[in-house]
């Protein structure tokens, strides 16, 4: 009898593990479609869902609504090349060795990335050199996806190597609009753009990639494929261009007290947001909306500050943040950060959970059901769980190095948030900076002094990562020094 008994118990546990997990545990569809839109520029504060008022973005708002809404989602980087790299690989950019914008006109000696430092006399410090494209022997989604039956397709700025490093080059089986360039000529046609053929004079580029968002979709539709979209919008970079009717529009509309924003950049947001509704729409008429994820995020901060001095309004306000694009402050790293997938996300979810670009590839591949590759170390987490059961993702720590300078305004600087701690190391000053992000969003209360403890704690787990992630680490410049002592 007791064997018995003992055997009911056992049984009686498997049979509520099984219960239990049936309950938090869901059989995903196969082969969803993937959607994936990295918007260029794009500050935390720039559409309605995350508080603007003065910005119009109802169709990425109705994304947030059927989805989840990250309050703590992260870029890579606080300029748009490594975060576009660590979009595709998974991986931060110090691995790969993209830790800046990439100079389109750098020449490419013999297919080799370049080596060593570089340095002006009035700098202190020498920099490492950038490279110049995303090595062939990176795995992007692309290639993942493609492998697995999915088309695919790149649509707008590419901005990660010349020609022999295009999209194509890397899983794409078509490519609209991708060269090394990281801005348009214009945002109207005639685009003097290799990858993207003129139309018709005075089309505007937002437009242009919709429609060509709609025609991919559609053609995958029709031959039965899964596809990945990703639709990387050139807009809001600049040169700022938008149409005069949404520019007058939002020059006759109230800007909210004590905020800074410009009807130019407004109404180039606005045009964003009807490309987002278009694609949104074309999913709905071809029914594909149930079987298709849909992830919205930028690759850095808005652009607040022109080359110059901190602090000047150039374009938009990501207030309460504080700076913007390539600052180490949130206003230049964290980001809008949606995801959509009807029937497995729960409608107007919200997290406060740290997400970051390097979490998009591991995502995606657990979504599609494809292994994370493992010939590269993969630093992002599937946030599959945070998404599907509101789990806690098993991470408290993010990591972003800079080693260059950025004008006259940003100088070298690595990055550490763990838990409600942020520490801002500069290479090239004397002070460094402690936030506690809870209490002090904006990062105006300096607590580096007063927290020696933390911030020997978050100084040993920086350091260990940079050594980890081989880092390329800026040095005293010879030049610099002479002169200072003359």
């Amino acid at each position: 009898m007791k064997n018995n008994y003992g055997l009911c118990q056992f049984c009686t546990i498997i049979i509520l593990g099984l219960m239990l997990l049936s309950c938090t545990s869901k059989e995903l569809p196969k082969n969803p479609n993937v959607v994936l839109i990295l918007v260029d520029d794009l500050g935390w504060a720039d559409v309605g869902c995350y508080g603007n008022t003065y910005y119009e973005t109802p169709n990425i708002d109705k994304i947030a609504e059927e989805g989840m809404k990250f309050t703590n989602g992260y870029a890579a980087c606080a300029v748009c090349s490594p975060t576009r790299g660590a979009v595709l690989t998974g991986r931060y950019p110090t691995r790969f060795g993209i830790t800046d914008w990439i100079r389109p006109w750098t020449p490419i000696k013999d297919g080799k990335q370049p080596v060593g430092y570089e340095s002006k006399s009035d700098r202190k410090l020498q920099t490492p050199k950038n490279h110049l494209f995303l090595d062939q022997e990176e795995i992007t989604i692309a290639e993942i996806l493609k492998d697995a039956g999915y088309t695919t397709c790149h649509i707008g700025k590419w901005h990660l190597g010349q020609k022999d490093w295009f999209p194509e080059t890397q899983g794409f089986d078509y490519n609209i609009g991708g060269y090394e360039v990281g801005e348009p000529t214009s945002y109207f046609d005639p685009y003097k753009n290799p990858t993207l053929k003129d139309r018709k004079n005075g089309e505007y580029l937002t437009d242009r990639e919709a429609d060509e968002a709609t025609r991919f979709i559609q053609e995958a539709v029709e031959q039965e494929k899964p596809f990945f979209l990703y639709m990387s919008h050139y807009a809001v970079h600049t040169p700022i261009g938008a149409k005069e009717d949404l520019i007058e529009y939002y020059r006759n509309k109230e800007i909210p007290k004590d905020r800074k924003f410009h009807p130019k950049y407004a109404a180039m947001v606005h045009s964003l947001d009807e490309a987002v509704g278009k694609i949104s729409s074309t999913l709905e008429r071809l029914n594909v909306t149930e079987n298709t994820v849909v992830i919205f995020t930028s690759d850095n901060g808005g652009l607040k500050t022109p080359w110059g001095k901190e602090g000047v309004i150039k374009w938009t306000d990501n207030s309460p943040l504080r700076s913007g694009k390539g600052y180490p402050y949130e206003g230049g790293i964290r980001e809008p950060f949606i995801v959509k997938w009807p029937g497995q996300i729960k409608e107007g979810s919200l997290s406060k959970e740290l997400v970051n670009s390097i979490d998009i590839l591991p995502t995606i591949c657990e979504m599609t059901g494809q292994p994370v590759p493992k010939a590269k170390a993969i630093d992002g987490k599937s946030i599959l769980p945070v998404l599907i059961n509101d789990k806690k993702l098993d991470r408290k720590t993010l990591f972003w190095h800079y080693p260059h300078y950025r004008g006259d305004y940003a100088a070298p600087y690595s990055v550490i948030r763990d838990g409600d701690w942020k520490l801002i190391r500069w290479y090239d000053r004397n002070s460094n900076e402690l936030y506690n992000l809870i209490e002090d969003p904006s990062e105006k209360n300096n607590l580096y002094e007063q927290n020696q403890v933390i911030v020997k704690a978050l100084e040993e787990k920086l350091d260990k990562w940079l050594k980890e992630t081989g880092a390329k680490l800026p040095k005293l410049n010879p030049d610099y020094i002479e002169k200072r002592k003359k």
